[in-house]
């Protein structure tokens, strides 16, 4: 939830926030965020692991880095957000601080107390930065939300018990129940 500002705050200020302040900059507000859930920190573990291994026995370039990971989805320095998973296919994207421009895949886990944040503003931001996929997951109704942005395909939604397919790789199917049994 954004809270009032006297201010537009820039990519500077961000990263001027004490160490223990977890944030994203949208639009020149602060958006403050949560500690996550033990259900949220498995399934991020379970899926971070899926992919990581799937890069690495396929050969691939791509890298994948759970949050915290600050990515500046743009050239505007009033918007960095910090994905739960985002995976990078270019390697010019990474810097020091983290990725500068939109990663291929971003995924979310949705927090109790802001589904709107990831189900609206992130999702026309991420939608509008050149983002190729992007999964909204929640744990709360066991389902997920997949946007094909790449292939300009509206949404389809599953549950975990599901297998579902990565539009980002021909060959990845993610069953998430089968990452958490």
């Amino acid at each position: 939830m954004a809270f009032a500002q006297p201010t537009s705050y820039t990519e500077e200020d961000y990263y001027n926030l004490p160490e223990n302040v977890r944030a994203e900059l949208i639009g020149g507000q602060f958006y403050y965020m949560a500690a996550p859930s033990r259900m949220h920190q498995e399934i991020l573990s379970a899926l971070h692991a899926a992919i990581y291994n799937y890069i690495k026995s396929n050969g691939g370039s791509c890298k994948v880095y759970p949050a915290p990971f600050a990515v500046k989805i743009s050239k505007e320095k009033d918007t960095i957000v910090e994905p739960d998973i985002s995976v990078i296919c270019a390697p010019d994207k990474l810097t020091d601080r983290g990725c500068t421009g939109a990663p291929d895949w971003i995924i979310e886990i949705i927090s109790p107390g802001n589904p709107g944040h990831d189900y609206i503003r992130k999702l026309n931001l991420y939608m509008n930065s050149g983002v190729r996929e992007y999964w909204i997951v929640n744990p709360m109704k066991s389902t997920v939300n997949v946007y094909d942005f790449e292939h300009e395909k509206g949404t389809d939604q599953y549950v975990f018990k599901d297998t579902i397919p990565v539009c980002i790789y021909e060959n990845l199917n993610i069953n998430i129940a089968y990452l958490l049994s």
